[in-house]
């Protein structure tokens, strides 16, 4: 939204210098983006005279100018300074535009320093229009009448010191959208005051010989209310200086005087307006929803077709506008316009930008009936354009024709003073705050405050406290802090599952795991292959046809990510996330997941021959790391009862018994890697952090170390077993053949293959353990130890079917 300084002086009487208005709008909130003030840049020319145009020795086109300047203001002594001047009108006597040493000239970006041209000292620079920006005209240098106040800079003279402003206007202020809502909001803050809006009717002096008519199913939301009337024998001439002036300072290009005054209004006063070419159109307007299919050619020269429902204003011709957004070329008016009709309405902001985009059209109009213009205004703006015309235009105006009526905006809110308080921390006195809604237009009544026609933002009692501290101005607050609920050392505000969250992502990047943070949305084909894709995960609004259901596991997120890293040649990869996975739509059907994966070597390349590929048992001991950072019991089982996405005979599951599992470990299976284009073997480790038990008591500080005085003993056992017997059978039934001396059980040796076919028999192997044995309280003796080993015995021969090797 751009405006000058004066045009803003036409609705607010104030004193304010440029540096206070500019702070005051953006700290109001509408927040200044670019300011172009030409005392910055065209400040330091000033009007001075030439004393003497002598020719040039050395040079026919040059001419020795002797310039009378006042470089230092009008009331300071004049000083005669020579400039080399090659402008074909300089001359003896010419009063002109004199710019000394060190002044930047904007249109040749020169900083003029002190000069010698053809053996000739040029201290100086008479200068032309263009090369002030002012216009393209550099025929010859600026001549100005010779009564020229000398010494005055010049563009107080000519009248072009009057700073454009442009600010960002967020979508719920469509008041500010104009000059005069601006002017308001400073008014507010105390800049000074906003003059009134006189609004004088104009009289009608024939019947409208064109009639308008809202089709009836657009009366309730598409257009409300249509009025208009018609100007007869209008002179439709190029519009004053004054108003092309002010166009074109804000970027418009002036057309004609009728055209220009829409224009005006638009940015003045924040009410569009159009102009129909009366003698083009054909009976009665008619506002109506498009059929679908109609075309029209625009003011912009370019040709849209209507869709379906789209607002149209129609006569008996056809579509000669698109309602509220932009007129038609054939209606359109020309220099040769002799009677016009002045159409003002109010139109649904949610129609006009819903039209507005499928045509891909914008427009001033469409920007402002979209964001919501004052419906209460309608009239009054329609009175004063046909004033404007009549001014400019001459003619005869006609009686107004209407059809609709005015929006019922009325509305009212609890107008409670000490909510300011509570709401924003501001100390405002209740005057204060009246004062302020009453010079923002609300109308207070008691307790209540209705806010005024033209702020459709304002949607509740909040909405009050927030315009009192917007004109307050919120760079009052002060930061405070809160009060502690209870005095002393505050309590951990982490929960026990947060704890072990940050505990175990403290974990994973210890170890060397990057963390990767993940959408919890997933492809349909990604959740079916971790056991999701259910409609009960399926979102009912995805953002992309790839985000389509809410994840079933970690894991498909971070394979995402190997991919994307090995595509751009990244093979060795460690990354991690902590973060729920979901088995419903409903609260209560996820859980928490630590989950890690190791892609290609477990080191870089050295000289030592260190660097390996990954296997299963670094996923086995990374998993086990977790676990114990997050205070999982150390002693665990490991079973096989693995989901479908891990390799059956390269994975294990860290569990407490057969059904409460604490973490899974191992290969990703191969299908899973090959649906995400991963090269190599995938090894993956996921911990269920809120499996663990939590500890029965909170312990502050760790245990001390408990010790043990007494000798351990050791005693190794071989087992000839089925072949398919798995080590950990053997472990457990070993490690539960007595728990209170058994301390550790271990494989050292495995006999398998031809040789132990041919000595232990087909389908047979040998499996030898370590067993560690643990006294507590005395030495053990060989008795004791030889029971023990004999319960050892028993416990393996029973669990697994096979016999103590001889």
């Amino acid at each position: 939204m751009k405006f000058t300084m004066s045009w803003l002086k036409d609705h607010l009487d104030t004193t304010a210098t440029l540096e206070e208005l500019l702070y005051a709008l953006t700290d109001l909130g509408l927040e200044v983006e670019d300011v172009t003030d030409p005392a910055a840049t065209l400040g330091a020319f000033t009007i001075a005279r030439v004393i003497e145009a002598a020719p040039h020795p050395d040079a026919d086109r040059l001419r020795l100018c002797r310039v009378e300047a006042w470089p230092n203001g009008p009331d300071a002594p004049s000083e005669e300074v020579q400039v080399v001047c090659g402008a074909p009108n300089a001359r003896t006597g010419l009063v002109g535009v004199f710019a000394p040493v060190g002044t930047h000239v904007p249109g040749t970006g020169v900083d003029l320093k002190p000069g010698v041209i053809r053996g000739q000292a040029s201290n100086g620079m008479l200068c032309s229009e263009r090369e002030l920006e002012l216009s393209e005209d550099h025929d010859g240098i600026i001549d100005l009448p010779a009564d020229a106040p000398l010494g005055a800079r010049y563009i107080d003279y000519a009248g072009v010191n009057d700073p454009v402003i442009d600010i960002a206007i967020t979508p719920n202020r469509p008041d500010a959208l104009g000059v005069r809502g601006i002017a308001r909001d400073l008014a507010a803050r105390g800049l000074g005051t906003l003059k009134p809006l006189a609004v004088d009717p104009v009289a009608g002096m024939f019947p409208c010989p064109v009639g308008v008519q809202i089709a009836p199913e657009l009366k309730d939301k598409g257009c409300p209310l249509f009025a208009g009337r018609l100007v007869r024998g209008v002179t439709n001439g190029p519009s004053p200086a004054w108003l092309q002036k002010r166009l074109r300072a804000i970027g418009l290009r002036p057309i004609s005087a009728l055209v220009d005054i829409t224009n005006f209004f638009t940015f003045d006063l924040n009410r569009p307006l159009h102009v129909f070419d009366a003698a083009k159109v054909q009976g009665d307007l008619r506002i109506h929803p498009a059929a679908g299919g109609e075309e029209l050619l625009a003011l912009d020269d370019k040709t849209y077709t209507l869709g379906a429902g789209q607002m149209a204003i129609s006569d008996d011709q056809g579509v000669e506008s698109l309602a509220g957004i932009m007129g038609g070329a054939a209606s359109g008016c020309s220099e040769d316009t002799v009677d016009v009709f002045i159409e003002s309405a109010y139109w649904d902001p949610i129609t006009i930008a819903a039209t507005g985009r499928a045509l891909k059209i914008n427009s001033d109009a469409r920007y402002r009936f979209e964001r919501g213009v004052d419906p209460a205004f309608t009239l009054d703006g329609l009175e004063l354009a046909t004033r404007m015309v009549m001014d400019l235009c001459g003619g005869a105006p006609s009686e107004v024709v209407v059809d609709g009526a005015i929006p019922d905006t009325a509305r009212s809110y609890t107008f409670d003073p000490a909510r300011t308080g509570s709401l924003v921390g501001m100390d405002i006195s209740e005057a204060t705050q009246r004062a302020t809604l009453d010079a923002l237009g609300f109308t207070l009544d008691g307790n209540q405050a209705s806010p005024p026609s033209w702020r459709p933002d304002v949607l509740g009692a909040a909405d009050l406290v927030e315009e009192i501290a917007r004109v307050a101005s919120l760079t009052k607050l002060e930061g405070k802090p809160l009060p502690r609920p209870q005095a002393g050392v505050p309590r951990a505000i982490l929960t026990p599952l947060q704890t072990r969250e940050r505990a175990a992502r403290r974990m994973l990047a210890g170890l060397g795991y990057n963390e990767c943070v993940t959408y919890s949305f997933i492809d349909a084909d990604s959740a079916a292959l971790f056991g999701g894709g259910a409609d009960a995960t399926r979102l009912q609004n995805p953002i992309s046809s790839e985000m389509t259901h809410l994840r079933p596991d970690l894991l498909p997120g971070l394979l995402q990510a190997a991919a994307r890293n090995q595509a751009r040649g990244a093979m060795d990869l460690a990354l991690f996330e902590v973060g729920p996975a979901f088995s419903g739509g409903e609260p209560g059907e996820q859980v928490t997941q630590a989950t890690a994966i190791l892609v290609g070597a477990n080191a870089g390349r050295d000289p030592h021959g260190s660097r390996r590929a990954v296997d299963l048992y670094d996923a086995k001991a990374d998993a086990e790391a977790v676990l114990s950072a997050i205070g999982a019991p150390a002693k665990m089982q490991i079973n096989r009862n693995l989901p479908g996405w891990f390799h059956p005979g390269r994975a294990g599951v860290l569990s407490l018994g057969p059904k409460l599992p604490l973490a899974i470990f191992g290969e990703v299976h191969p299908r899973i890697t090959r649906h995400y284009g991963l090269k190599g073997a995938v090894m993956a480790l996921t911990v269920l952090v809120e499996n663990p038990p939590q500890p029965k008591a909170r312990k502050t500080a760790r245990g001390a170390l408990s010790g043990n005085r007494l000798q351990a003993v050791e005693r190794d056992f071989a087992f000839v077993l089925d072949a398919g017997i798995e080590a950990a059978q053997v472990v457990n039934a070993a490690m539960g053949a007595d728990k209170a001396l058994i301390a550790e059980v271990q494989v050292f040796d495995e006999f398998t293959g031809d040789k132990a076919a041919a000595q232990l028999g087909e389908g047979r192997k040998s499996l030898a353990i370590a067993v560690r044995l643990q006294p507590g309280d005395k030495t053990l003796t060989d008795e004791e130890i030889d029971a023990v080993g004999a319960k050892i015995i028993a416990k393996v021969e029973k669990v697994t079917g096979g016999t103590l090797r001889g």
